[in-house]
């Protein structure tokens, strides 16, 4: 009988079933695991849910270490005592954002947090930890008071968490006294978080997206010093998404093709060539930008007159909000027949999920995309790895400085245009002060010559990175010994609490620290 997976499924299986993998089910077996290990001088690496994509998944990892799976810690320990007064989950690194915002559905629509792009299933612990950013700001900000199983088998509760989980200060105050130890333990080797605090957020009486389209590129870095002084002073409170071509294509190629195979019956040999028809109609722009206003009516109102009055002439602007969504789709989709009309209908049914993150409602539109891309829309978002797609990132933290960001974005397009390759960017404007440039390569990871030269892309932007005194916000497994240095007092410090913490170098060695 012929094989019923594809060759990279088949790896994947074979991969993952060569390995050691623990499935923990509380803090206790845990520690368990952990003294276990330092008595055998077994390393291990623990996964939320495993879905971190691009920068290391399971497959990543060298063989001989093994996986302590901790997907089956799943629950949200203070689901009863969660209210709008008391805005706080206590959940386990099991806790996916699909999770959590079904929870608070069903219990507390009134609340809301803060949702990443990507899958429904991925961790909240874990992409926080991994220094994730949210569509309202860095996933940093969210967590505190950790529960931790450090790497010499003790349990370390940070902040106020230590005073117990019935006092009153355990779950609401993130700071504690003493020295702040919470961010030992974000992109670290130090120990396993098994639950952490994580903030919600009440959901606000009026919120709206605000779409951008930057009329001519030269004046990106004009565009990029608006958005950022907007950010500034609190106008546009999330964080401002600007995406090239690439990149704002590819987010809406699946749901453009959804609707015109579900809603116009459109053949599928002849649905990519059509969906490419539509994004020339809706999406012919080379940079693109989305934020969020939140608040009362007035204060909506009065932020988004702002925003307009000050990008006219540069970009066209426009807000969106569920209501126009759904107005718009309802007439366009009666007229579908219409060229005009089916490509703005089949845009808006595209929108429509992405629409939703601002407001709190994950989404896995990012994954179904490149699952469409590399030919298996049958899989579900959580099963990316048994296709041939490869993703790497190359992420640099940036200034606020619209020129200089604009240059670096160009010299890194041009550097992966020496490998063939074109870069998907999104500039996220995250704090006040600074913004990263969320940068990736795709390649079929089925093909050891395009693997090869995905590598080398990446590996050559990240030099160009370092060579503008740059560094990534987020890195990749394997680029490790590429950004730790032996040499450097920073890593020698960082090597040095290791040893304080993990003394025989059992969790994850050499993953952000000194091998």
């Amino acid at each position: 009988m012929a094989s019923l997976v594809s060759h990279s499924e088949a790896s994947t299986v074979r991969e993952l079933r060569s390995r050691v993998i623990h499935r923990p089910s509380s803090t206790l077996e845990v520690q368990a695991l952990v003294q276990e290990a330092r008595a055998k001088k077994t390393p291990l690496h623990p996964l939320s849910t495993g879905m971190n994509w691009g920068y290391g998944t399971a497959l990543d990892l060298p063989g001989n270490v093994e996986l302590v799976d901790l997907s089956t810690m799943s629950r949200i320990l203070n689901a009863e005592e969660i209210s709008r007064s008391n805005p706080v989950a206590v959940v386990e690194p099991g806790v996916t954002q699909g999770q959590l915002a079904e929870f608070l559905r069903l219990h507390h629509p009134d609340l809301m947090f803060n949702v990443t792009g990507s899958a429904r299933n991925t961790s909240l612990i874990g992409n926080a930890l991994d220094r994730g950013v949210g569509y309202l700001g860095p996933r940093r900000d969210d967590l505190f008071g950790l529960e931790v199983v450090t790497g010499a088998g003790t349990v370390v509760k940070t902040g106020f968490r230590r005073l117990g989980e019935e006092s009153p200060l355990a779950h609401c105050h993130p700071f504690g006294l003493g020295p702040m130890l919470d961010g030992l333990f974000f992109q670290a080797n130090f120990g396993i978080v098994t639950s952490a605090c994580f903030k919600l957020l009440p959901r606000p009486p009026r919120q709206i997206a605000v779409s951008l389209a930057l009329r001519n590129e030269r004046d990106l870095p004009q565009f990029i010093e608006t958005l950022a002084a907007l950010k500034r002073e609190r106008i546009m409170g999330t964080v401002t998404h600007i995406g090239n071509r690439a990149r704002t294509r590819a987010s809406l190629m699946h749901g453009i093709v959804n609707y015109l195979e579900t809603r116009c019956s459109v053949r599928p040999e002849d649905v990519a060539r059509e969906a490419e028809g539509v994004l020339e109609i809706v999406a012919p722009d080379q940079w693109t930008s989305l934020g969020g206003i939140s608040g009362t009516h007035a204060q909506v109102r009065a932020a988004f007159a702002e925003v307009r009055s000050r990008l006219r002439g540069i970009a066209r602007v426009m807000d969106i909000d569920d209501a126009k969504l759904d107005l718009g789709y309802k007439l366009l989709d009666a007229f579908r027949v219409i060229p005009w009309a089916r490509a703005n209908a089949a845009a808006i049914s595209a929108i429509r999920p992405l629409h939703g993150l601002a407001s709190g409602t994950p989404t896995d539109v990012a994954i179904d995309n490149l699952l469409w891309k590399f030919g298996r829309p049958d899989l579900s978002a959580k099963e990316l790895d048994k296709t041939k797609c490869g993703i790497l990132f190359i992420s640099p933290a940036l200034p606020m400085n619209g020129n200089f960001v604009a240059r670096t974005v160009e010299k890194m397009s041009a550097r992966a245009k020496d490998f063939g390759h074109q870069l998907f960017v999104t500039i996220n404007i995250e704090t006040e002060n600074s913004m990263v440039a969320v940068t990736n390569l795709l390649f079929d990871r089925s093909d050891s010559v395009a693997s090869a030269n995905a590598k080398a892309c990446a590996n050559a932007l990240h030099e160009l990175i370092k060579s503008l005194k740059l560094e990534v916000y987020r890195a990749r497994v394997d680029m490790m010994d590429k950004i730790v240095s032996p040499d450097s007092e920073y890593w020698k410090t960082v090597h040095g609490l290791k040893a304080a913490l993990d003394p025989d170098h059992i969790i994850s060695p050499g993953h952000y620290n000194i091998a």
